[in-house]
C-alpha cells in the first residue's frame, strides 16, 4: 500500500522557525493592539438610542440608511420591524445631542428630507451602556466556553500532544482574527461575535483531519521519522485543506457582497478567519507537535502487567 503521494512531497517543517517567528510577532501585536486600541464595539455592546419609525408606504433599509448617512449618521444600524413600513433605528447620539428626544427629533428631520411618509412611531428609548456591557461579558463568557469545550473534546480524541498543539492552534487563531478588527477598528457587533464563534469550531475542524492522518502514518509505518511523518500528513491532507477553505470562502464571499451591511461583519469575519485557520494548519500546529516531541511510542496503548504471564515460559 502506497502510504505517500509522490505527487505532493512540499517540505512544511523546514519552514517552521520562519513561520513560528511570523505567528509570535502576529500574536504579540494583536496582544499589545488589543490592550492599546481595544476593540471599536458597535452599539449591541455600547448601547445608544432606539428610535422606530413607520412609512406610510414600503421602504427599503437601504434606503432608511442612506438617509441616515446623508443626516450625518453614519454607522446607524437599521432593522426592519418584521413587515415592509417599520423600521428600527439605533445609533449613539452626536456631540451636541443631549437627550433621546434630540436624537430622535434630528433622525425624523433627515429621514422625512428623503421621504415625507415618515413617521416616528414612538418616542425615542435610550438604550443604557450597562446592557451593553452585559452583552459584552456574556460574548465573551459564550466563546470561552465554547473553547473549554473544544479543549475538552480534543483532550479526550487525542493523545496530550496532539491536544496541546490544537490547543494552542485554537488560541493562536482567535487572538490573530480578533487583532484583525482591534487593527481596523472596524464594528464590532454581535454578527461579528457569532462568526468569531464559529471561526473557532471551523478552526479545529482543519487541526482534526490532519492529526487524525499523523496518527494513522505513525500506526501504518514501522521506521518513518516524525519529521517524514508530520511533512507528508500535511500533504495528504493539503487538497482538501484547500477545496475547504475555497468553497467556505466562495459563502462568505457571497455573503460579504450580496447579502447587504447587516451580514458585512459576519462575512468579513469568517473570511479573516479561514485564511488564518488555514495557515496555521499547516505552518503552525505541525511545528508545536514537532516540538513537542511526538512519537509512534505516543500512539502504543498502556497494557497492564499480567504476573502469571510474567511466570509463563
Amino acid at each position: 500500500m502506497e502510504l505517500f503521494n509522490p505527487n505532493s512531497n512540499i517540505d512544511f517543517l523546514s519552514w517552521r522557525k520562519v513561520s513560528m517567528v511570523i505567528s509570535a510577532i502576529l500574536v504579540i501585536g494583536s496582544l499589545v493592539l488589543l490592550g492599546t486600541r481595544g476593540l471599536n464595539y458597535a452599539l449591541d455592546f455600547t448601547g445608544g438610542v432606539l428610535v422606530e419609525v413607520t412609512y406610510k408606504d414600503a421602504v427599503q433599509v437601504d434606503q432608511v440608511r442612506s438617509a441616515l448617512e446623508a443626516g450625518g449618521f453614519e454607522h446607524a444600524q437599521v432593522q426592519s420591524l418584521g413587515g415592509t413600513r417599520d423600521v428600527a433605528i439605533r445609533l449613539q447620539p452626536r456631540a451636541d445631542q443631549k437627550d433621546a428626544e434630540q436624537v430622535g427629533k434630528t433622525v425624523m428631520d433627515a429621514l422625512q428630507k428623503a421621504r415625507s411618509d415618515a413617521t416616528l412611531k414612538r418616542h425615542p428609548d435610550l438604550v443604557g451602556s450597562s446592557v451593553g456591557a452585559e452583552l459584552r461579558s456574556d460574548g465573551i463568557v459564550a466563546a470561552v466556553f465554547v473553547m473549554i469545550g473544544i479543549m475538552i473534546y480534543i483532550g479526550i480524541r487525542f493523545e496530550k500532544r496532539f491536544a496541546i498543539a490544537a490547543i494552542a492552534s485554537e488560541i493562536h487563531d482567535t487572538i490573530l482574527t480578533v487583532g484583525f478588527f482591534s487593527l481596523t477598528q472596524m464594528e464590532f457587533d454581535l454578527t461579528v461575535l457569532a462568526a468569531l464563534l464559529a471561526v473557532i469550531g471551523y478552526s479545529i475542524n482543519d487541526k482534526v483531519v490532519v492529526f487524525d492522518r499523523v496518527r494513522e502514518l505513525f500506526r501504518l509505518t514501522r521506521k518513518a521519522e516524525p519529521y517524514t511523518i508530520l511533512n507528508n500528513a500535511v500533504n495528504q491532507t493539503l487538497s482538501r485543506t484547500i477545496m475547504t477553505s475555497l468553497t467556505t470562502a466562495l459563502t462568505m464571499f457571497a455573503l460579504y457582497f450580496v447579502g447587504g451591511p447587516a451580514v458585512h461583519g459576519f462575512g468579513l469575519t469568517m473570511l479573516v478567519g479561514i485564511v488564518i485557520g488555514t495557515l496555521s494548519s499547516i505552518f503552525f500546529a505541525n511545528p508545536i507537535l514537532y516540538w513537542l516531541g511526538v512519537s509512534k511510542t505516543d500512539l502504543m496503548q498502556v497494557t497492564k502487567e499480567n504476573p502469571e504471564l510474567a511466570r509463563r515460559p
